[in-house]
Formats: structure tokens, C-alpha cells, sequence
């Protein structure tokens, strides 16, 4: 019994420091694996940071900005012809034709082949026979009166990131290549791509160099561009608000749908791009029936125009 008495306390004292040991143990492993998990939630659950865009510095890279509805609201073609009305370049029944035209794409908000075509062919006749330098410096007259208090300062505000990187920034469109000239000049942006109308010693003809500078047509001229550049297209970003510029935005790394229309938002969800819009319903109401109901004032009415347009047609 003495044996046994003497054994007794040592298993009590050795459960007590085994107790010990083994809350220690677990206090210890407790702490361990708050901590690894606490790494693991650093290493794992933070979300991977993205990358800095535009990149600072890289020269391989640009942007490319559609303008109408994507940088300006409504289409500088329809706000340069109701400056040249205003200078008598042409007459009443011409503008009421420009204020139709005009009308239909704010309140559509989407580019029309036929009534674009229209729209050129209608500022070609206008044009002909005048000096593009004469052209040159009415624009820059019509942008301070019609297009300078129309520019999305949230589209501006990315061409501005894309310069402040030292990236070159273009505006691409099928506005006549002087306009959106103009307009690249007074935005601080690098330069323009558009419609080329030609001109012999200075003279419009009324005719086109090529065909007006649309969808797949500004694809081919990004591309173009890109290759005397030395750009690397996917390290580019292109900027519409149009499904017709999809070849052009498909051509980069970086495309985004400005105020996109129906089928573009479509497009650019099914493919992860990012979408901006700029727009409320409040805006846009401002910049449709309003709008379009000034002009018609000044043609001799909306309705005059839709009467003129449905006997076109």
C-alpha cells in the first residue's frame, strides 16, 4: 500500500502538470492558428490589386475616343451645320432637314446609316466650292457657340488620365476631319482622325476621299494609325457609345461603352467591359425633346421638319 501510496500523488501531480502542459499546448496552438489564418485571409482574401490604368509612362499605349454622344452630346456634324445656317452658308429648308436630323438622333441616342449619310451629303453640298481655311475658321467660331458646353466632363475626365500619363489621346469619328480637328485641338488631345472631304488647292469639291470614316472604317484607320506609331493595340483603350464602333473597341485591351446604346451595353456585358454612363433621365430629357424643339424653332418648326422628312421618304 505504501507503493501505492506513493504513486498516487505522483499521477495527480503529473495529470496536473500534464493539464498544464497540454492547455499551454493548446493555448499556443490556438494563438498559432489565429495567426496563420489571419495570413491566409491577407494572402487569399484580399482582392488581387489592379492594375495602375492608364499606365504611367508606357509609350507603347493610347486612347482612341469616339465623338458623338461618347465625348460630346448629339453630333457635331448637326451642330456645325446650324452654325453655318447662322451664316447664311445655306437656307431655311436645308436647316429645317439638319434639325430633323438632329431631333431623330437625340431622341434614337444611336447612330442611323441613313440618316448620317444624309447628314454628310447635305454639309458636302453645303461645303463645295468654299475654302477648307474658311471652313476651318467658322469652326472654331461654331465649337465656342454650339459644342464647348456639350463635352461629358466625365468622358474628358479619361481622355485627361490617359494624357496625364503621357499617353497620346485621339478622337476618331466620322465628323469631318477639320471639325474634329477643332475640337481635339481645344480639348488638349493629341489629334483627330475623321471624314476626309477633297479639296483641290484649297477648294472642297463636295466629293469624299474614300467612304465617310465609320465602323469597320475606324477599325482600319486605328490599326493604321497604331502601326506608324509603334503602338502596341493591347496595351490601347478605345471609348464608344456606339454597337457600330464594336470593331474598334474588339481591336484593343482596353475597350469601354461611353453611354452606350442597346446593343452595345449587350455586347459589353456579355464580354466584361467596363461601361460608363454619364447620363440621367433628367439629362436626357434636357438634351432630347428641348433640344431638338430649338432647332425646329429656328427651321420654321419640328413639325415642318418631320413633314419635310416624310415627303423625302
Amino acid at each position: 500500500m505504501a507503493a501505492l501510496g506513493w504513486l498516487t500523488p505522483r499521477r495527480r501531480s503529473a495529470t496536473a502538470r500534464s493539464v498544464l502542459a497540454g492547455e499551454a499546448a493548446a493555448e499556443a496552438a490556438r494563438k498559432t492558428s489565429l495567426q496563420l489564418e489571419r495570413e491566409r485571409e491577407e494572402v487569399e482574401g484580399e482582392a488581387p490589386a489592379e492594375p495602375e490604368f492608364p499606365v504611367v509612362g508606357d509609350v507603347r499605349a493610347a486612347a482612341f475616343f469616339d465623338l458623338d454622344n461618347t465625348v460630346m452630346q448629339g453630333a457635331a456634324i448637326f451642330h456645325f451645320g446650324r452654325g453655318l445656317y447662322k451664316r447664311k452658308f445655306f437656307q431655311r429648308r436645308e436647316l429645317a432637314r439638319f434639325a430633323w436630323q438632329q431631333a431623330w438622333f437625340r431622341l434614337a441616342g444611336v447612330e442611323d446609316p441613313e440618316h448620317m449619310q444624309d447628314a454628310r451629303d447635305s454639309a458636302l453640298s453645303i461645303v463645295k466650292g468654299h475654302r477648307v481655311s474658311e471652313l476651318m475658321s467658322i469652326g472654331e467660331e461654331i465649337y465656342d457657340e454650339y459644342m464647348a458646353d456639350r463635352i461629358w466632363p466625365g468622358t474628358r475626365d479619361l481622355a485627361q488620365a490617359h494624357l496625364d500619363a503621357g499617353q497620346k489621346v485621339w478622337l476618331v469619328t466620322a465628323a469631318p476631319v477639320e471639325t474634329a480637328t477643332i475640337i481635339a485641338r481645344r480639348l488638349g488631345l493629341t489629334g483627330a482622325l475623321g471624314t476626309v472631304a477633297e479639296s483641290v488647292e484649297g477648294v472642297y469639291t463636295g466629293r469624299l476621299v474614300g467612304e465617310p470614316l465609320h465602323g469597320p472604317a475606324k477599325a482600319e484607320a486605328v490599326r493604321a494609325l497604331a502601326a506608324a506609331e509603334g503602338l502596341d493595340l493591347s496595351r490601347c483603350a478605345a471609348y464608344s457609345d456606339s454597337h457600330n464602333d464594336i470593331p474598334m473597341l474588339s481591336l484593343v485591351g482596353h475597350p469601354y461603352a461611353i453611354n452606350p446604346d442597346a446593343k452595345l451595353r449587350k455586347h459589353a456585358k456579355e464580354r466584361d467591359w467596363r461601361l460608363r454612363d454619364y447620363r440621367t433621365g433628367r439629362k436626357a430629357a434636357k438634351v432630347g425633346i428641348p433640344a431638338a424643339a430649338g432647332l425646329g424653332a429656328i427651321a420654321g418648326g419640328t413639325a415642318a421638319a418631320v413633314a419635310l422628312h416624310r415627303r423625302r421618304h
